[in-house]
This record gives C-alpha cells, sequence and structure tokens, in this order.
C-alpha cells in the first residue's frame, strides 16, 4: 500500500547512470534556481517603504537613492559569485571558500547560516506567496498558515520527483512572472512619461523630510538588500548545471542578475511615481498592479503570477540545502544519511529535512512573513561576507594572473557585505537576534557530529590496539511467553547453534502460573533448562534483563558469550501489529545496549 502511494507520488525509481539525465540546463537552471532571487522583488521593495513610512510619506522619494545602492550591492555579488563559479566549480559556494581560505569554523558559520537560510527561503516564500494570494481573496486571511503548509507539501513531492521534472514545472511560472512584470512596469512607467500619474501622488526627489537621518536611511538599505537574497544558490548548485557546468552556471547567474535589477528598479520606481503606501493587509505589487491595470485580468494574472513565483521560489531552497548538506555530511559535520541519494537520484533526505524544518517555522511564525525577513536576509549576508573575505585572501595568497581585479571586485563585495550585516544587527536587533543564540548552538552540533564520527572511525579500524574478546562457547537465553510454534521455531534455531547450554526463561505475573508453566514444560521439552522469574509488578523487561546481566557477569569469567534469542511472529497484514503487545520489540529495545549480550530474533511468519 504504502509502495504503491509513494509510486504514485514521486515515480519510478532512476538508474543510477541515468543521473546525467538530471542534470539543468541554462534555461530551466535559471527558473529553479533563481525563482528566490526574482521572487524577492515582490518583498524588497516593500520593505524599503515600510521603514521610510515610519518617518512620513514624503520621505518616500528615498527609495530611489537607496535602490541606486541595492544595485551597486547586487553587481558587487554577481561578480564576486561569478568568480566563485569558475574558482570552485565543484560547488560548495560560501561554505567551501570559506572553510579552504579562512578556516573550519568560519566555514561551518557559513555552511551553518546558509542551512538555516535555505529553511527560511521555503519559510518566506511560501508565507509571502500565500500573502499573495490573501490579498487578491480577502476571505482566505485566516487561513494563511493551512494554506502555506499544504504549498510546502506539494513543493517538497514535486522536488522528491528529480530535479529535472520539478525544473520543468517551474519554468514556466518564473517566466510568466518575469513577463507579467516586464508588462507591468513598462506600462507603468508608459503612463508615467506620459503625463497620465498624477504628480501629487509622489513628492519631488530633492525634498526635505524632518526627522530622516543616515541611520533610518542605512536600516531602509539594508531592508531593501533582502532582495538580493537567493543570489548565491547557483554557485552552491554547480553540480546540478549540464556540461560545461561553469560556463553554464556564469552565464545563468548573470541572466539573473540583470533581470533582478531590471524588476527591483521598476517597482520601486512605480511605487515612488503611484504613491503607494504599504499595507498589512494588501501588498505592494498588488497595489501598483491595481493602479496600472485596474482590477482585471492583468491585475489577477499579476497577482497569479506573483503568488506562484514566491510559492515556488522555495525550490531555491530545495536545490541548494541537499547540496550544501552533501557538503558537510562528507566532512562529516552533519549525519551521513545526508549523502544518499533517494529513488528518483535527488538527495532525498536534505529534501524531506527542508520542508519538515520548514513547516515548523511557518507554524511557529504564524505565516507571518515581515517576521521571517529579517532573520533570513541576515543569514544570507554572513556567509555573503565570509565568502567574499575568504576569495580575498585565496587572491592574496595564490596571486595567479589578472588577481589584481579579482581582489578589487571580491573587496568591495566583503566590504559591502559587512556594512549591510552590522546594519541589520545596528536597526533590526529585535528581530535579528536569534542569530546569535543558533549560530553557535548549530556550529556546537557541528562539532559534536564531527567528535563523534571521529571516535567511531577511531574505534572501528582494525589497527586499533584494542585486542579482540576471546570467545570459548555460547550460552542462548530464550524468553517464552508460552508453548507455541513461535517458541518452537526459535528452541529449534537455538540448538542448531551448538550453544554450551540453553536456557528457557518465563516471567509469570501471578504465583499461581508458575508451577502450571513449569509442569506444561517439562512434557514440552524436559531437556531445556526452565528458569521462571515471577514478576509481582507485573514489568517482563525488568527481571529478564536482570537476568541477562547475572548470567553475562558469569559467562564473561570463562570468556563466554551470552546471546538472546527473541522470538517474534509476524503477521501477514500490517496493521495487525496494533493488534499485538509487541514484547519482542521491547525487549530488544532494552537489551540493544548491554555490552557483550548479542540479539537475535527470530521470526514466525502468520499465514492468515
Amino acid at each position: 500500500m504504502m509502495s504503491s502511494v509513494k509510486r504514485l507520488l514521486i515515480g519510478r525509481p532512476l538508474k543510477s547512470d541515468q543521473l546525467g539525465d538530471q542534470k539543468l540546463n541554462k534555461t530551466k537552471a535559471l527558473a529553479i534556481l533563481s525563482s528566490d532571487a526574482l521572487s524577492s522583488v515582490a518583498y524588497g521593495p516593500e520593505q524599503i517603504l515600510l521603514v521610510l513610512i515610519t518617518i512620513s510619506a514624503a520621505a518616500f522619494w528615498y527609495s530611489i537613492p537607496i535602490a541606486i545602492g541595492v544595485l551597486v550591492l547586487l553587481t558587487a555579488l554577481i561578480l564576486s559569485y561569478r568568480q566563485i563559479i569558475y574558482a570552485y566549480p565543484h560547488g560548495g559556494g560560501a561554505y567551501v571558500v570559506s572553510k579552504e581560505n579562512l578556516g573550519k569554523y568560519p566555514g561551518l558559520i557559513a555552511g551553518g547560516s546558509l542551512l538555516v537560510d535555505y529553511i527560511l527561503t521555503v519559510a518566506v516564500s511560501v508565507s509571502a506567496g500565500t500573502d499573495a494570494i490573501t490579498s487578491a481573496f480577502p476571505s482566505l486571511h485566516p487561513y494563511n498558515v493551512i494554506i502555506a503548509v499544504v504549498f510546502v507539501l506539494l513543493i517538497t513531492t514535486l522536488n522528491l520527483r528529480g530535479v529535472t521534472e520539478s525544473a520543468s514545472f517551474l519554468a514556466y511560472p518564473v517566466y510568466l512572472f518575469v513577463l507579467a512584470l516586464f508588462i507591468m512596469i513598462g506600462l507603468g512607467l508608459f503612463n508615467v512619461l506620459t503625463g497620465r500619474v498624477p504628480a501629487e501622488l509622489h513628492t519631488p526627489i530633492g525634498t526635505p523630510v524632518a526627522g530622516i537621518s543616515l541611520f533610518l536611511l542605512l536600516k531602509a538599505f539594508s531592508s531593501g538588500s533582502s532582495a538580493l537574497t537567493g543570489v548565491e544558490a547557483i554557485s552552491n548548485a554547480i553540480p546540478n548545471f549540464k556540461a560545461p557546468a561553469p560556463n553554464n552556471a556564469a552565464k545563468t547567474l548573470a541572466a539573473m542578475g540583470i533581470l533582478l535589477a531590471v524588476l527591483f528598479s521598476g517597482i520601486v520606481l512605480l511605487a515612488y511615481y503611484y504613491g503607494i503606501i504599504p499595507s498589512e493587509e494588501v501588498t505592494v505589487v498588488s497595489q501598483i498592479a491595481e493602479q496600472v491595470f485596474g482590477r482585471n485580468f492583468m491585475y489577477f494574472f499579476v497577482q497569479g503570477t506573483t503568488a506562484l513565483i514566491l510559492v515556488l521560489a522555495a525550490n531555491t531552497g530545495y536545490s541548494a540545502f541537499p547540496l550544501l548538506a552533501v557538503n558537510l555530511a562528507k566532512d562529516k559535520f552533519i549525519p551521513r544519511m545526508f549523502t544518499v541519494r533517494g529513488d528518483r537520484l535527488g538527495y532525498s533526505n536534505g529534501i524531506v529535512s527542508l520542508g519538515v524544518l520548514s513547516i515548523i517555522l511557518i507554524i511557529a511564525f504564524e505565516g507571518r512573513t515581515e517576521h521571517l525577513i529579517p532573520l533570513y536576509a541576515v543569514g544570507v549576508f554572513i556567509p555573503f561576507t565570509l565568502s567574499q573575505t575568504g576569495m580575498m585572501i585565496k587572491w592574496i595568497r595564490q596571486k595567479p594572473e589578472g588577481w589584481i581585479p579579482k581582489l578589487i571586485i571580491n573587496t568591495t563585495g566583503a566590504i559591502i557585505s559587512f556594512v549591510v550585516t552590522m546594519m541589520f544587527f545596528m536597526t533590526k536587533f529585535t528581530q535579528v537576534w536569534p542569530v546569535l543564540i543558533f549560530l553557535p548552538l548549530i556550529i556546537l552540533l557541528f562539532y559534536r557530529i564531527h567528535k563523534h564520527y571521529e571516535a567511531v572511525a577511531d574505534q572501528l579500524r582494525i589497527t586499533t590496539c584494542e585486542p579482540p574478546l576471546a570467545i570459548e562457547g555460547n550460552i542462548i537465553i530464550l524468553p517464552v511467553a508460552g508453548i507455541t510454534h513461535v517458541v518452537e521455531n526459535s528452541l529449534r534455531y537455538a540448538k542448531s547453534l551448538s550453544a554450551e547450554q540453553i536456557i528457557a526463561v518465563h516471567v509469570p505475573f501471578e504465583r499461581e502460573d508458575d508451577a502450571i508453566f513449569e509442569e506444561k514444560w517439562k512434557k514440552f521439552h524436559p531437556e531445556v533448562r526452565l528458569v521462571t522469574l515471577y514478576s509481582p509488578y507485573r514489568s517482563i523487561i525488568h527481571p529478564l534483563t536482570k537476568f541477562i546481566d547475572t548470567v553475562q557477569r558469569k559467562a564473561s569469567e570463562s570468556n563466554y558469550q551470552v546471546t538472546v534469542i527473541v522470538p517474534q511472529f509476524i503477521p501477514k497484514k500490517g496493521w495487525h501489529n496494533i493488534l499485538h503487545n509487541q514484547s519482542s520489540l521491547l525487549i530488544r529495545a532494552h537489551l540493544l545496549y548491554r555490552r557483550n549480550v548479542i540479539i537475535t530474533t527470530v521470526p514466525y511468519h502468520l499465514k492468515k
């Protein structure tokens, strides 16, 4: 049943030699890896206005110079990450760059920040997409969290079907969104240039505004920089590109940068000229679309495609998170299970983990996008700063041909990213302070996992000086609940092992059951010793484990091995298991951590 549902949802398994078919061309890669960055134009400009409105609507003209500053930062980041693509063609992005050039712990800070950032990518994107839907249909507002969770489940399932299949589906909404915004920006600017937009809707550029300060402008700049989240995703996901992967990734990055710059600039200009005031109930893009088109088909087309790309922008996280997790897992900082490919050749453990963690975050923050964006953005700019600094160190150390222009580009990117990071902490500390808690905890978790893997490797290595235990014989303990085919089956298996001694152990809850069972056992298998352990507190585990420990201590004096054989019957249908008490599972669970005790399960399969 479960297998059929799995096949229906994610499709048939793919062979390992079909991995090449799962690589992305530039068109699909732009859709699947740029959707996060492109979608952020739907809320990035709005974040600038939300800061400026605290002074007055007259301050909105400052959004234009602030937007120019954001574009300068975008240019520096695109050029910087282009260099990272060619310098580290196997992917890994900020984590690999920081680890190799700055050291292990800066690398872990970058890696930990990005892991959390990709979880936030999914939560923010889906929450923002849900906001776009409920802006068009206000009656759905009370169901924001439920709608967001459903979207996460759908995107997770889509990604489990494979990279190529999800990219093929995602390409249409992404390009429709770009088309919709180009039409809106083009028509909106045409209206502005032809004088169809009243001049009184906005204050002239340069108008003095009382109460404005450098601190507030920097706060607005850092808020607007949230539109640059997702820029690093392409450098993390180079292995997903068709050959030549670095060239295709660099071209895709450049295309993304151009589209992002045009869309961001256009929305900022339209918001200024149309005098848009941010509202909790209606997004800025929704207001612009309504002003440009009216509430007609094109308005709903813009809202529909915006909602789609905001939701599907989460796919950038699904593309980059598993690959980053693979790099961390290979270095033994997170569980090795993240390196395993699933049925559809994707890293399904990373995909499922991302989906579950994102749902937890959405529920915890009640789907409120504005509460997630600052945390999301600062989580991006920390690795931005570290990766650019790492590239600076790389050029200074290696001094390859033409290294000085590269150094200047990365230095510029590092300085601006550092300034933006500091601005987030200075201007939005009340919203981003959790970073100062969860990031050290993540690094500690990485450290503990790494130490565990090192300890396991040391103990498993055959060159260890620890001498092997000598085994002179075997004592078998067989827990029995009654005289049945299950016990008979297990007893035959125990006798086949040529053990020195077989001890059957029965745990009765009533005194009178003790003698009755012993009498039956003498008729059943008199040659096998029976030990009864009366349990007045109705516990099987406690008296049994105590007896096993006693036998094990005595056996170890003679170098004898203790083996516990656990009889278990297997129902024909899985759901029948809930009708039985599963004592065998409890016994195994309690004995698993007993040193020098071997646990063997002997199954007996029921026919009906």
